[in-house]
């Protein structure tokens, strides 16, 4: 079995069982509804504890168990062709430069982590229709001056 087989399974189990995502993290619980899913689907690893819950509650064998334990290949190919997924693609072609200056200005040179990383997603009541609110918390990781020397700053934080 490859990994994409895995995940098909899951999926025809939840659709089968009409779980909702919401009912599966809440059984297997241990970390981030996102994380959980993001695994589910196969970008992501579940810890042990984690993978045997979820092999239990969706009644996979060993193996498969093990599979959800295993450092999967991420990502997907790029640019993305859904719809919904493509939309965040665009929020980063048009936004990122502009983040990317506000975030250079406010911390130095470096980049916000993916790994060191907290994302929330909640449902907002508006009048002119729910809105969807994404909060995302990085780690600020600075470049590293490898060679600095003769008093040169050795990471790229900020300079005062």
């Amino acid at each position: 079995m490859i990994r994409e087989q895995l995940t098909e399974k899951i999926l025809d189990i939840k659709r089968e069982k009409g779980w909702s995502w919401k009912y599966i993290t809440g059984e297997i619980g241990g970390m981030s509804e996102v994380l959980v899913v993001g695994a589910l689907l196969g970008q992501m690893k579940l810890v042990k504890p984690l993978a045997r819950r979820a092999a239990e509650l969706f009644g996979l064998s060993t193996t498969e168990e093990r599979m959800l334990n295993e450092t999967p290949m991420r990502g997907t190919p790029m640019p993305p062709t859904d719809p919904l997924i493509y939309r965040f693609y665009e929020l980063v072609m048009i936004n990122g430069p502009a983040w990317k200056a506000l975030i250079e200005e406010e911390f130095g040179d470096g980049i916000m982590s993916a790994i060191d990383f907290d994302m929330q997603m909640e449902r907002m009541a508006h009048e002119k229709g729910d809105r969807v609110k994404i909060t995302m918390s990085g780690k600020f990781l600075p470049y590293k001056y490898y060679g600095a020397t003769q008093g040169a700053q050795e990471l790229g934080y900020k300079e005062e």
